[in-house]
């Protein structure tokens, strides 16, 4: 498993490995532009040969990026749509030029309408998004279920796959906090194995490309996004013992996305963390 943890890439994507090796990351996440604007950055062909080779020279084996906060692609609004179509265009072809693993999605919302309607236009703009790009994959994020959030249960991720025509380019971002939040209790081997069972079974079993690792900071079933360091919250060590040892895992990017202290992000205290709770996972298997 490639443990890791959101980066920054201010100052330039070179910056964004720099922040990542500090960390001992094994995989990073960035955003590609600033999360809560819609202009995108102007990436140099300089910064991404630099980006290239300095993640070359690095043990950072995998990189992906976050597609901006601001993206609904399920929006009844045809400019919001519009916008985020373009966004996302502009996130994959920067994924595929850096050689990204993939751009983790948030899949959009129906707000207060038909959440099968929100689908259909979900997969009509990421559908249009991968026809405009090519190679990097777009990864499906599960979300806590609040409001009118699209992907809050297996059943959902699947008719969002669907309504993507299952392309090959489409893969999941498993979030272990959203999926405790929305009523998926993980904190178990049994647990973790019946997840992986139903996404196998209703979605595909190579479907899983990358996850996320978070916390949660309310209670099972809460429907509440709110991330918590790695075993301060209600998942707790044992249940990431579980979770980081699931063998489907095995091998994918998992990227902590944690407040850290003073909230500034994870830190390589927490990364470590991370990783002793993988093995002693393993060790109790």
């Amino acid at each position: 498993m490639l443990i890791g943890a959101h980066v920054s890439p201010a100052g330039g994507l070179p910056k964004a490995v720099e922040r990542g090796l500090e960390r001992g990351c094994r995989a990073i996440q960035i955003f590609n532009q600033s999360p809560r604007m819609w202009r995108p950055s102007a990436h140099s062909e300089e910064s991404i040969a630099d980006f290239r080779e300095a993640i070359a020279a690095s043990q950072i084996d995998a990189v992906l990026i976050h597609a901006v906060y601001l993206v609904n692609c399920a929006s009844e609004d045809p400019d919001i749509r519009a916008k985020s179509l373009a966004s996302l265009v502009q996130s994959l072809r920067l994924g595929e030029q850096i050689g990204a693993r993939g751009v983790v999605l948030h899949p959009g919302s129906a707000k207060t309408g038909d959440v099968k309607s929100a689908i259909a236009r979900a997969g009509e703009t990421i559908l249009e998004a991968l026809a405009e790009s090519e190679g990097c994959p777009v990864h499906l994020e599960n979300t806590a279920g609040a409001g009118g959030t699209l992907g809050r249960s297996i059943d959902e991720l699947a008719l969002l796959v669907d309504a993507c025509g299952g392309h090959e380019r489409i893969g999941l971002c498993l979030d272990s906090c959203h999926l405790f939040a929305s009523g998926y209790d993980i904190r178990s081997v049994a647990g973790v194995g019946e997840v992986v069972s139903e996404i196998s079974g209703r979605i595909g079993a190579g479907r899983v490309q990358s996850l996320h690792l978070n916390d949660s900071a309310t209670a099972l079933g809460a429907n509440r996004d709110r991330h918590a360091n790695i075993g301060d919250g209600e998942i707790g060590e044992r249940g990431f013992e579980a979770f980081l040892s699931e063998p489907a895992f095995d091998s994918l990017p998992c990227v902590l996305e944690t407040p850290g202290e003073k909230r500034s992000g994870a830190s390589a205290a927490e990364v470590s963390r991370a990783v002793a709770l993988r093995e002693r996972g393993l060790a109790a298997r």
